[in-house]
């Protein structure tokens, strides 16, 4: 016993040591600790346009942080607990050069569950949120969300446990006219933004998985309010059961708000458990080096996603696409000036390359129950509506669509091949505004069930 105590005490003691090191170390570097003031917000309200230190510990609030002036931010290995579901952790605004770096930013035990982001900027320049642990923000909104912002990046962070049960209300418009249970959140959110860079992020949701258990647990699918009228691009399906199948809904990364979001990066991320992996809504998008592992979507560019490079990705255990490009609602032609209004560019899909990309184990993952055989590990799709301008030139090329159940697999001593998760490796679909000018080349595509494409697939 005696021996153990003098370990504790040099254990102690070099702990002490190590935090007064620590301590010595960013006042030699002129350079604030929260330790000297009252709250963070004190420190930060006292200490404009500085980069405030946050010793290790925890640091309880039960307000948002509220970052503002240019050059400001915090650091550190502390812990910031919200206690309040009804707020942010922080909330960055109007600022230039903030960087918030190394925090672990999460919520109070019982109060995990919110509408809010743990971090939030609006109209910021030059932002850096760099190797933060954002644990358990529960929110039907993003855990990191970025808004209006130029020149942000999102480097080295851990987003874990972003997603809630709650309610997708698409009453409003006429497209849908019904709202249903589900599950919904997004780890990281880029919205009206150009110039982003999101690299080398851990998206990860290990709370909220797609079983026959949560479904049945959460009556998710299960419509609880509908319009008099059905919506234009609501299922009929859908609409006579009152069960909307897509009830795990949000994405680990997305990016949208297509006629604005422009020249994003997304590179080498690791997103797992995710519903959709990857969710594109923006012009001159850079997809490359990520692994989405286990999302029932790998990633999709839609409602106006044009010159996309997605090139050396792997996309494994999805179930009902891995990399699918579509025009969506939001999709139009050009148009020109009248009745007083200013012409409108076209805000069209395409002149985009998917090269160099992995699908594996296609199939596998937690959705298999849900979808079955219905997806395919590439789609190109038609248009929402039919006014939608067709997804036109695409470049496919140097991908692999491998089928795992070709592997044999010894059961009770003799091989056993699993036939396909998959009708077709490819789904084009037709219709007036389906896709045209779609190049296939030294792709290796492994047959479905039902063959390589529904449609012959051109040079």
């Amino acid at each position: 016993m005696k021996t153990l105590n003098i370990v504790a005490a040099a254990c102690l003691t070099l702990l002490t040591v190590g935090h007064a090191n620590e301590q010595q170390a960013v006042a030699a570097s002129g350079e604030v600790s929260v330790s000297r003031y009252r709250s963070i917000q004190e420190a930060l309200n006292a200490n404009p346009g500085r980069m405030i230190y946050v010793p290790a510990g925890d640091y309880t609030i039960s307000e948002k942080i509220r970052i503002r002036g240019d050059n400001a931010g915090l650091f550190g290995p502390g812990r910031i607990i919200q206690t309040n579901p009804d707020s942010q952790i922080i909330e960055i605004d109007g600022a230039a050069g903030v960087q918030i770096r190394e925090l672990t930013l999460t919520r109070a035990e019982g109060k995990m569950d919110t509408k809010h982001e743990a971090v939030v900027a609006i109209k910021c320049r030059d932002l850096v949120l760099e190797n933060l642990r954002v644990l358990d923000n529960r929110t039907r909104s993003a855990a990191i969300a970025v808004r209006e912002c130029t020149g942000s990046q999102v480097r080295g962070c851990l987003v874990r446990n972003y997603m809630r049960i709650t309610v997708d209300d698409r009453t409003a418009g006429t497209d849908w006219g019904y709202a249903f249970k589900c599950i919904d959140g997004t780890g990281i959110e880029v919205r009206y933004s150009k110039g982003t860079l999101l690299q080398g992020n851990r998206v990860i949701e290990q709370n909220l998985l797609p079983t026959l258990e949560n479904q049945k647990k959460f009556d998710l699918g299960k419509f609880v309010k509908k319009n008099a009228k059905k919506g234009a691009i609501a299922s009929q399906q859908a609409w006579d059961a009152e069960f909307a199948q897509n009830w795990h809904q949000g994405s680990a990364i997305i990016v949208t708000a297509p006629e604005v979001s422009d020249c994003t990066q997304i590179l080498g991320n690791y997103i797992e458990n995710a519903a959709q992996g990857i969710d594109l809504h923006s012009d001159h998008v850079i997809v490359a080096q990520n692994i989405i592992n286990n999302s029932f979507m790998g990633m999709k560019a839609m409602h106006g996603s044009r010159h996309v490079l997605i090139i050396g990705n792997q996309f494994s255990k999805n179930d009902l696409w891995s990399i699918g490009l579509m025009p969506g609602a939001a999709s139009h032609a050009a148009m020109p000036a009248r009745d007083g209004k200013p012409a409108v560019e076209a805000n069209v899909d395409g002149g985009s390359i998917i090269a160099n990309n992995i699908i594996s184990d296609f199939g596998y993952g937690h959705s298999h129950w849900i979808w079955g055989g219905k997806g395919a590990p590439l789609r190109f799709d038609r248009g929402q509506k039919p006014e939608n301008p067709p997804l036109t030139d695409v470049i496919i090329q140097g991908n692999i669509v491998y089928d795992t159940g070709r592997d044999q697999v010894i059961v009770d001593g003799q091989p056993k091949i699993e036939p396909p998760r998959y009708k077709y490796a490819v789904i084009v679909e037709s219709g007036s505004n389906g896709p045209r000018g779609l190049h296939f080349s030294n792709n290796i595509l492994h047959p479905g069930a039902k063959g390589v494409s529904n449609v012959e697939l051109k040079p």
